[in-house]
């Protein structure tokens, strides 16, 4: 079994290769991580991501066009829930800087809400996209799983192989033992040919004026999501769509709520609550 460690996107990234038929594969594996890194940071002024910000017009690469097409999709199959049109409102809030920067900082002064729901106009004909004045996208985690997913497939033409960033996981070619740490004690998932993320406001946090902050934005609010949940797991086909229905149930606000949602759309979901409570939906045993 091959392993490689290192940081990227933000967090630390994980490989791992149970194969020896090309040596480089997990070189390259990193490097395309760091290339879409590059690419799609919202913290790097020079990314391809950062320039469309400022111009609120321009013609992009087939990356960001493909992951701001899925971003909208996501959009509207949640009715808006997921949103990637909360940067502003995450810089308002405070995350301004990279996490590692924001958690030197003292004292986030008090803020606004600020609006989200951006429009976003995607030309597939001219590779082109367009924001509506006044806003700005942020790709964040739908991005990371969506490099996780894309890393994954060109691991997986050597053999079973399990792609880690920061909790976007994605595995294939054999059943993969995934622990997840609860309040409760550790919970042990079995991943085959699947992903899973977590979505949760027990990392990226700080404190400001007025309280706690975190960088899950609630799009109806403009404001980060209040209620009574600390974390959500989901389980799916694709860490990116895994990114999605987390930070969708998440933000269902409580954990009767959110266990509803998981039950009745089948969600493979793990629920935490902020009292340390646990709960097991959508078929998870």
């Amino acid at each position: 079994m091959e392993r490689r460690c290192f940081d990227a996107m933000g967090t630390e990234v994980e490989l791992f290769l149970d194969a020896d038929d090309d040596p480089g594969a997990l070189d390259r594996a990193e490097d395309e991580l760091r290339r879409l890194e590059a690419l799609l940071s919202r913290f790097r002024p020079d990314s391809e991501l950062s320039q469309l910000n400022r111009a609120g017009r321009m013609r992009v690469g087939p990356e960001l066009l493909e992951v701001t097409t899925v971003a909208l999709a996501a959009r509207a199959r949640t009715r808006g829930r997921f949103d990637p049109t909360v940067h502003d409102a995450l810089v308002a809030a405070g995350y301004d800087r990279t996490f590692d920067e924001l958690a030197e900082v003292e004292g986030r002064a008090a803020y606004r809400p600020v609006a989200c729901g951006g429009r976003v106009a995607v030309d597939h004909a001219t590779s082109t996209v367009e924001l509506e004045e006044g806003f700005r996208l942020d790709l964040g985690g739908i991005a990371k799983g969506w490099a996780v997913d894309r890393v994954l497939a060109e691991l997986a033409v050597h053999g079973p192989a399990l792609v880690n960033a920061g909790g976007d996981l994605a595995v294939c070619g054999r059943a993969w033992p995934v622990g997840l740490d609860t309040p409760r004690g550790a919970i042990t998932l079995e991943l085959r040919d699947g992903a899973l993320a977590t979505s949760g406001r027990d990392r990226r946090s700080w404190r400001g004026d007025g309280g706690e902050r975190h960088h899950l934005i609630d799009p109806a609010t403009g404001s980060p999501a209040d209620g009574d949940l600390l974390t959500v797991t989901v389980t799916a086909r694709s860490a990116a769509e895994a990114e999605v229905l987390a930070k969708e149930l998440f933000l269902a606000g409580d954990l009767s709520a959110a266990t509803a949602e998981a039950d009745g759309n089948a969600i493979p979901a793990v629920l935490v609550s902020r009292d340390g409570a646990t709960v097991l939906a959508g078929g998870l045993r």
